[in-house]
């Protein structure tokens, strides 16, 4: 380096360092906010100016006033801004969202994988991502065809007879499969039963989807395995039980290996067997669930066969149904007949439906994206994501077993689940150990779930993720949790993460307790008196 360059240097890094002096914060805030290229987003209507508009629209014509003196008298309100404003707003807000094509995404029990971009270009094909659900089926034969081939490999994969593809997600497949059993019980003349047993580990909405039939719900309790305890669950069996609710793999990320001897005890006190089928991710192509002795599994397409996920984006929860249960499947339903397919709208006389869950037949975006997806993986594919995604987990409980404290002894299926007994002493908690995750580029795995697991850490890798990824993500996990248990600042450390986000750590409690859910304009400051 020249005398000039080094001039340079030492002048670039004393006026940065004064900077950094003369900025609150220090080196970690700005003067305007924005950080590098991470920009300072105002709200939309914080930018609003009166006068701007990003389109010419036409002088409405006049017309006769209708609304009986009820007209808007003032602006409805839309911000005002230029359409380069609104462009740069959008591409801002996407920059500061975390997604599963930006890095890995450990949710836990969410499985948050790679979805292909063939599902994508399938389902927009034209038929498909134009179809109006109140075409004449002569106009959709095609589609039905596609419920129709969809339908007989989820029956295939789960060795059940029927299925009911209405159901818009996961809960709403819950809800479609406890109806049937509702349905099923009165159809017996067994009304009386009316409570649910469910085990602690299992997804929330199972006890709420239970509730919303009208049954009491009994909790199971785990055993050390973090598997249903069969004694007490056996204890708690009569003549009013109506089903039990289990997930499996359940939440804990391990295969209820007692589930022969559930679904045998649950059948004779006359009760059926739900099964919540959130990770068939884990199992499928290499276990059925019909031959574990389950009456009903929804399945969510979203998760399983690899659609968007998360985001209150779209769902599917086809329900599958043993020959128990398929003659209370809700309408509709696709028949193939010598003339072609037609929808079943409405159960006939003879028929036991419990009736209808929603307007039309499921969500057809989402059967194209799935059928897509089984088509291209085929038999094996399928057998070989099971295989990995259970691959990839187990390698990740491998490697943070001895930096983390593992929940439960011995292999895992899908996921890790880890507790927070490594962090004792330390001041650091779980809700710390994810902020700081947030700065080191990752969303935060799932935290304090299942309830189960004191200071729960769970982690989803999928199947997607290479060894290379997974390798980065573990290095900084081990990092952190070293610092966390030798550094001396760890507690004050941890508690200031994160920091380098568009906004730091937030007071949840008050978020919680008095969340702002509507902007409105400051109110104007009085004019001093001169």
């Amino acid at each position: 380096m020249n005398e000039w360059s080094k001039a340079v240097s030492a002048s670039s890094g004393a006026s940065a360092q004064a900077i950094a002096n003369a900025v609150p914060g220090g080196s970690t805030e700005t003067f305007g906010g924005n950080r590098g290229l991470q920009i300072e987003e105002r709200l939309l209507f914080e930018q609003s100016q009166d006068g701007r508009c990003g389109v010419d629209l036409p002088e409405p014509p006049k017309v006769t006033e209708r609304l009986g003196g009820l007209a808007r008298k003032t602006p409805i309100g839309l911000p005002g801004m230029s359409e380069p404003q609104v462009v740069r707003h959008y591409t801002r807000l996407s920059q500061k969202n975390y997604a599963i094509d930006a890095g890995l995404y450990p949710l836990g029990s969410c499985t948050m994988k790679h979805n292909p971009r063939l599902n994508e270009k399938m389902a927009r094909l034209p038929g498909f991502g134009d179809v109006h659900p109140l075409q004449p089926v002569s106009t959709v034969q095609g589609a039905l065809e596609l419920i129709d081939t969809l339908a007989h490999w989820l029956k295939t994969l789960t060795g059940m007879p029927a299925v009911a593809m209405s159901p818009a997600a996961g809960a709403h497949g819950e809800l479609c499969g406890m109806l049937c059993i509702r349905a099923a019980h009165i159809a017996h003349g067994q009304d009386h039963r009316r409570r649910v047993l469910v085990p602690e580990s299992a997804h929330g909405t199972n006890p709420a989807t239970a509730a919303v039939c009208g049954y009491t719900v009994d909790a199971i309790p785990a055993d050390e395995r973090g598997r249903v305890d069969l004694a007490a669950f056996k204890a708690k069996l009569g003549p009013d039980v109506a089903a039990i609710m289990l997930t499996n793999p359940n939440t804990c990320g391990l295969f209820e290996s007692d589930i022969l001897e559930i679904a045998r005890a649950v059948h004779k006190a006359g009760a059926y067997f739900y099964c919540d089928g959130a990770n068939f991710n884990a199992i499928v192509g290499r276990v059925r669930p019909g031959d574990l002795g389950i009456d009903c599994m929804h399945i969510n397409l979203h998760k399983t066969f690899s659609t968007p996920h998360g985001g209150g984006g779209p769902g599917a929860g086809p329900v599958v149904l043993s020959a128990a249960l398929a003659p209370y499947a809700p309408a509709p339903w696709v028949v193939h007949e010598r003339g072609g397919f037609r929808v079943v709208e409405q159960a006939g006389d003879n028929n036991q439906a419990f009736g209808r869950l929603k307007a039309f037949h499921g969500q057809m975006g989402m059967f194209v994206r799935a059928l897509a997806y089984m088509m291209s993986h085929g038999a094996d594919g399928l057998r070989q994501v099971a295989e990995d995604a259970v691959l990839n987990a187990n390698y990740l409980m491998a490697q943070l077993k001895d930096d983390l404290t593992p929940s439960f002894e011995g292999p895992t299926m899908h996921e890790a689940l880890f507790d927070d007994g490594f962090l004792k002493d330390t001041g650091v908690t779980t809700l710390d150990f994810a902020k700081a995750l947030i700065d080191e580029g990752y969303h935060p795995m799932t935290m304090y779930f299942p309830l189960v697991v004191h200071g729960a850490l769970l982690m989803e890798p999928t199947e997607t993720e290479s060894k290379g990824g997974l390798d980065h993500f573990i290095s900084v996990v081990q990092a952190l949790a070293q610092k966390a248990k030798t550094a001396n600042d760890a507690a004050q450390w941890f508690h200031e993460c994160p920091r380098f986000t568009p906004r730091r750590r937030l007071d949840e409690t008050a978020a919680a307790r008095k969340p702002v859910l509507r902007w409105r304009p400051e109110a104007p400051k009085a004019q001093a008196a001169e």
